[in-house]
């Protein structure tokens, strides 16, 4: 198995993600996954994909994530992953699909209008 690559976005976040066989090392942005995502929360969203489909340890997954938050980055992460386990074996899709792991979140920030506070706050309202 040579170097599988996808990508995974959620909200503003875009992560890129190589997975090759290996021991289990996962790298983002050139660090530690557990330095990167400090919360269990977060890893654990990161490592769901490989839990679901019992592969933890069987692959080596490094990871360039930019743009958004941090829990958006974690989630992009694992549509990532899910998208690349897919590939690597169909038969993963059974497991991931039911837990919607393959499904590309569309939420986004609305956009703020003009003559208004926020995207839906306006201004507030004097009568008198």
């Amino acid at each position: 198995m040579d170097v599988i690559h996808k990508i995974g976005r959620r909200k503003t976040a875009v992560a890129r993600v190589y997975v090759s066989e290996g021991k289990g090392n996962v790298t983002v942005n050139k660090r530690e996954l557990k330095d990167y995502f400090t919360t269990a929360t977060l890893q654990y969203k990161v490592m769901q994909p490989f839990a679901l489909t019992n592969t933890e340890g069987n692959y080596d997954v490094k990871v360039n994530v930019y743009g958004g938050g941090i829990t958006g980055q974690a989630e992009a992460v694992r549509l990532a992953l899910s998208r690349a386990l897919c590939e690597v074996d169909e038969e993963h899709r059974l497991a991931l699909k039911p837990e919607g792991l393959l499904t590309r979140d569309p939420r986004m920030v609305e956009r703020k209008k003009f003559g208004q506070k926020k995207a839906r706050k306006k201004f507030q309202f004097s009568k008198r």
